[in-house]
């Protein structure tokens, strides 16, 4: 097509031809060969390409209003469009769901997904019928200074989504054991089965100490702790990246936090509920 947009102007410009003659050459409107005639100013030597159809503007577009409170909620809390979308929902914004994924990805505020990631299948898992059947546990390493650290070990239970945390200057095997007994005594559930990484503050002693079934995941494998990965990434951007790396500080921050997450934040894995909401029904 834009080869013969091409021609057509040559016909009028190089040949002298009407612009009447070659619309009736070509089998198009005298219009438009004008119009191909004054898009082509380089007298027609170079293609002349075909102009989207599609329109500027759309009659149902989303107020600019409606465009900065979903931008605002996403930078608030970083969520996902689905919780922005029932946030919105609540706050009587209508919108749906897709526009509020087009928004978030016109705006950059989701980040390119890396097309060369390849899935790996897990191996099962132990049932998880209650809270507590299956408890994941990890540590969050942060640096101090060049060449100090202080640990923040997390918890979560998979089917409530429960989730504790606590820092520590050390991270050894007792300290694992002194937080998951401290954990046990904040939890409104008993801890039945432990799964932590091969980190060596969860060594043999750990599971000699602890008396709970105890299981490690796989070795480079950091799906099988997928939950517990999830809520060390969304504490750290809700609330330990705010923080000064002072061990105090954090643990004084913490509880305030972890209300939050435990008793307001909805969680889509549990059909937007919280954890505190999912515990009663077991």
């Amino acid at each position: 097509m834009g080869r013969l947009r091409m021609e057509a102007v040559r016909l009028v410009k190089y040949r002298g031809w009407t612009t009447s003659k070659v619309a009736q050459y070509t089998g198009y409107s005298q219009s438009a060969i004008v119009k191909w005639c004054r898009r082509s100013p380089s007298g027609g030597w170079h293609h002349i390409p075909t102009q989207s159809a599609r329109p500027h503007t759309h009659p149902r577009t989303l107020s600019p209003e409606v465009v900065r409170r979903i931008v605002a909620l996403r930078l608030e809390r970083h969520r996902c469009a689905e919780i922005l979308h029932r946030q919105l929902l609540a706050e009587g914004i209508t919108v749906s769901l897709s526009s509020v994924k087009r928004v978030l990805k016109r705006t950059n505020c989701i980040p390119e997904r890396d097309g060369r990631k390849r899935w790996h299948a897990s191996q099962p898992r132990p049932d998880v019928e209650k809270p507590g059947d299956l408890v994941q546990i990890d540590t969050i390493h942060l640096m101090q200074t060049e060449k100090k650290r202080l640990y923040v070990f997390t918890l979560i239970d998979l089917k409530t989504r429960w989730a504790y945390a606590k820092a520590y200057r050390e991270a050894r095997a007792g300290t694992s054991v002194a937080f998951v007994r401290e954990a046990q005594r904040h939890a409104p559930f008993s801890f039945h089965h432990l799964q932590s990484d091969h980190g060596s503050e969860f060594s043999r002693y750990f599971k000699h100490m602890i008396r709970i079934r105890h299981r490690h995941s796989r070795v480079r494998k950091p799906n099988d702790n997928a939950h517990l990965e999830r809520f060390n990434r969304t504490i750290q951007d809700e609330c330990l990246d705010d923080l000064p790396r002072d061990v105090a500080a954090i643990n004084r921050a913490l509880p305030k936090y972890l209300k939050y997450y435990n008793e307001e934040r909805m969680h889509m894995g549990i059909n937007f509920n919280t954890p505190l909401q999912m515990i009663p029904r077991y």
